[in-house]
């Protein structure tokens, strides 16, 4: 069994109809332990400086494992942060989701405590508040996508003074990373897959634009399907989804009968991410439906009441006992 990063400590709380579903046991691994944040920081934003910071002596090429010296001298009591490969894709802001592969080792005796280059998945973690440490929220912010950051965090914008037992990081020991930003998510964020005809009169038809704007689903007169329908909109060239994988998605949710809407990312200007095997304990046909499907696509799903809420709908007024439920899912990551 995997270990669970503790990068993904706090997951956003996904679906508003989907409570509980936004945390995640079984999405990523770990060897040891990660940057993770378990509760919020009170410490005030930090001065950054150049450096010093360790040499990186081999896997010196983007996406490469590097191998880093050990730190020389003191470390700085303030954040240490330098780009080592500059990228030029989107730029990373407080809120957006970072997908990145990093090391991370104590400055003192070169310990590497955890990696995600051997685990072969990326990270992919919500730079806000909580979350993640705020030495990568401050070493990250205003870095672009594939860029190669190196960062030397001191306890108060890592661990603090109690550290982390697990990983055998002590409360006074300053932190390495390396991170490799393969990619970032915004609220606007959409994925740029190839169009698939949608010529079945008797399916929901979802809008194309690829502009990070909320796609239209308009629902047919007539009655719903009895199986699930799970159909490429949009077919992006990303690797399938895996049943046991966390998803990060745009996503808006409407009832079949009279085609109200009950979710939208959008609308929200907030991402889900969540895990497919708590999904599955929920509503089972959002899961089944989008295993398989490649990341960068936008899907169709129709789920019909057996594998959503059936005769148990959640609070409010729009889903109603028995529903069929219709999703225009853009998956924009899996890990």
């Amino acid at each position: 069994m995997r270990r669970r990063s503790l990068l993904l400590a706090a997951l956003p709380a996904g679906l508003v109809t989907l409570a509980g579903c936004g945390d995640d046991s079984s999405g990523s691994g770990s060897e040891e332990a990660s940057p993770s944040a378990s509760a919020p920081s009170a410490a005030p934003p930090p001065k950054i400086v150049d450096g010093p910071l360790p040499a990186i002596t081999a896997g010196k090429e983007f996406g490469e494992k590097p191998t880093v010296a050990k730190g020389s001298g003191e470390p700085s009591k303030n954040l240490a942060v330098r780009t080592v490969i500059a990228g030029n894709g989107r730029t990373v802001a407080e809120g957006d989701f970072v997908q990145a592969h990093y090391l991370g080792q104590i400055w003192d005796s070169a310990k590497v405590f955890d990696n995600s280059y051997d685990r072969k998945t990326p990270l992919l973690i919500q730079l806000s508040q909580g979350s993640v440490i705020d030495g990568w929220r401050y070493a990250l912010a205003g870095k672009k996508a594939g860029s190669r950051v190196e960062t030397a965090v001191p306890p108060t914008w890592g661990y603090g003074k109690d550290g982390n037992s697990q990983a055998g990081i002590k409360g006074t020991d300053t932190l390495v990373f390396v991170i490799d930003v393969q990619e970032t998510f915004n609220s606007k964020s959409s994925v740029k897959g190839e169009k698939v005809p949608q010529d079945d009169a008797a399916l929901p038809t979802v809008g194309t634009n690829t502009d990070g704007k909320e796609p239209s689903v308009k629902v047919p007169k007539g009655d719903p399907p009895k199986k699930l329908v799970s159909a490429y909109v949009l077919e992006g060239d990303g690797a399938a989804v895996k049943k046991d994988q966390t998803v990060l998605v745009q996503m808006v949710g409407v009832v079949w009968k009279g085609g109200e809407k009950f979710e939208s990312t959008y609308a929200r200007k907030s991402l889900n991410q969540f895990a497919l095997p708590q999904m599955e304990q929920v509503l089972k046909g959002v899961a089944q439906g989008l295993t398989g499907k490649k990341v960068g696509s936008r899907v169709l799903l129709v789920v019909p009441p057996d594998l959503g809420y059936g005769d148990t709908p959640p609070g409010g007024d729009v889903i109603k006992k028995d529903s069929t439920l219709v999703f225009s899912v853009d998956i924009l990551a899996a890990m």
